[in-house]
């Protein structure tokens, strides 16, 4: 009583896996075309954005809460807007300078591949 498990494998069928393997894994290879490049350039401006209303609405929280406890109204509410702003912009250069250097090194990767 031979077990069908323990023969040996038939060679046909191997070579036909094989080029099934082969041919799945070419497609797999292929890269995907990537989302347009306008749609990522757009959110990222979005994003700088945000995080430029986000400096100034968390500024001018900040302000008008102290001015309210302290009674020094308008003054806090104004120099923590300008702190606001200036955190903002500071996020958005930050966010800008990463995005222009991941632009820099997928534009190296590139040019080394060809």
């Amino acid at each position: 009583m031979s077990d069908p498990s323990l023969e040996e494998p038939d060679p046909e069928r191997l070579a036909a896996l094989e080029k099934r393997l082969a041919k799945l894994r070419k497609e797999e290879v292929a890269p995907k075309p990537a989302v347009d490049g306008n749609l990522r350039m757009a959110d990222m401006a979005w994003r700088m954005v945000i995080e430029l209303v986000a400096g100034l609405g968390i500024g001018f929280g900040i302000g008008y809460g102290l001015d309210a406890l302290l009674g020094t109204k308008p003054w806090l509410m104004l120099i923590f807007v300008f702190f606001g702003l200036a955190a903002g912009v500071k996020v958005m250069l930050r966010s800008a300078n990463d995005m222009a250097k991941a632009q820099a090194a997928a534009q190296a990767a590139g040019k080394e591949g060809k």
